[in-house]
């Protein structure tokens, strides 16, 4: 997810202001189209997924433990092919800086990139803070400032944290975590608090957004550059999902209840079970779809593949491809089918992640550790881009629904 072999492309998407809380109706504004492209390094998707995975697993670990570890409104999202930035203003005046959007972590923080500029809002703390997130990590000091999201969305005195050191960011400038707000405890140093307010309690708090959730829409792309996301905070946009969104309790079971954790079962095609009720996460700073590794293996039987050195990624040939049936997860009795397309790398893009540009890979792959260990799938990019998501805060839930890119053939 973030090592400096990650191919950068900035994409900026939909930015959309809510009549009310509940469903957008007012137009869309689109916002003008950049693009960054970074390709040094080594490591694979599915390298950094799992580092990822092993680090998001020992964190809740730690958590359930009690042990301190280290009106709607849009905001326009961006595809680096591997996860997902916003542009975010922070000062006055604002400058604007690229984050990561994480549903995983919950600290906001800047200075992997460009540099803070500090202004008459800008307020250093006593505090030092430092995150690690598996495939990356930063230190440095805490801040309070003004946080300006989308045109006119503005949080005073957010805490940020601005970097003296960061591993694992080229090409951008660090993270807004939106996870649940527990995932903070323990990053700032001496300050005790049990936890810093992410930016969605603090407008929730101020009465600027009536729900404490966030809506998220990912669309498949083919390209390195194209429209394809959009982050609402307080509400969601009916215009992006088809059908009803149905909502699932987050999981009991840890280390996965620590983060956007559901229960789960996952099928292939029509009696092929590949992995029993079990808890696992929604998330969008993880780019595959990865599933224990017995799991794996059934689902690798099933389809015959076999994996490929040079990605890391399981591959098919394209007979094999011609065969492929649907996945299908069961989420608190809804079901919601990842079709053969869906389960594929884009075929255009082969060549960004180290491929062939005529093989044809799946995103489906190993978390790197057995089933019944608490957090035994990551639902990631892959898996979103095709379901629209409401991570509910409010009422500790998360919301899934069908959009006109579930059945698509894009890839």
């Amino acid at each position: 997810m973030f090592s400096a072999s990650s191919l950068i492309v900035t994409i900026t998407l939909a930015l959309a202001v809510a009549a009310n809380p509940l469903a957008i109706r007012e137009p869309l504004v689109t916002l003008p189209l950049a693009k960054r492209v970074n390709v040094t390094g080594t490591a694979t998707l599915l390298q950094r997924d799992q580092a990822r995975a092993q680090s998001l697993k020992r964190l809740g670990e730690a958590s359930a433990g009690g042990v301190v570890s280290n009106a709607a409104i849009g905001v326009p999202a961006t595809n680096q092919l591997v996860d997902y930035v916003v542009n975010v203003g922070v000062g006055t005046p604002a400058t604007t800086y690229s984050l990561l959007v994480d549903t995983g972590s919950s600290n906001t923080w800047l200075g992997a990139g460009r540099s803070y500029v500090k202004t008459p809002s800008s307020v250093q703390t006593k505090d030092s803070v430092s995150v690690s997130y598996g495939s990356g990590e930063f230190s440095g000091k805490e801040y309070t400032d003004t946080v300006t999201l989308g045109s006119g969305l503005v949080i005073k005195g957010q805490s940020i944290g601005v970097a003296s050191r960061a591993d694992g960011f080229d090409g951008v400038d660090g993270i807004l975590g939106i996870g649940p707000v527990d995932l903070t405890t323990g990053t700032l140093s001496p300050d005790t608090r049990t936890s810093i307010p992410t930016v969605t309690d603090n407008l929730f708090s101020a009465g600027t957004i009536t729900q404490n959730l966030i809506a998220v829409s990912f669309e498949p792309t083919t390209s390195e550059s194209s429209t394809n996301g959009e982050l609402t905070f307080g509400g969601t946009d009916s215009s992006k999902f088809t059908g009803s969104i149905s909502y699932a309790p987050i999981t009991r079971t840890s280390p996965a209840s620590a983060y956007w954790g559901i229960d789960q079962s996952v099928r292939y095609g029509s009696n092929t079970n590949i992995l029993s009720s079990t808890a696992g996460i929604v998330d969008t700073g993880t780019t595959l779809t990865l599933l224990a590794s017995d799991a794996i293996k059934r689902y690798q039987s099933a389809t015959g593949a076999v994996l490929d050195n040079s990605t890391g990624l399981l591959r098919l040939t394209t007979a094999q491809f011609q065969k492929l049936q649907s996945l299908f997860f069961t989420i608190n009795g809804q079901t919601f089918e990842l079709t053969a397309n869906a389960q594929i790398w884009p075929r255009n893009l082969n060549t960004a992640i180290g491929g062939n540009a005529n093989s044809v890979y799946l995103i489906v792959g190993d978390i790197g550790s057995p089933s019944g260990e608490g957090l035994d799938f990551i639902n990631g990019l892959t898996f979103l881009e095709r379901f629209y998501s409401v991570f509910d805060t409010g009422n500790r839930r998360l919301g899934l629904a069908q959009t006109s890119f579930t059945q698509a053939t894009t890839n």
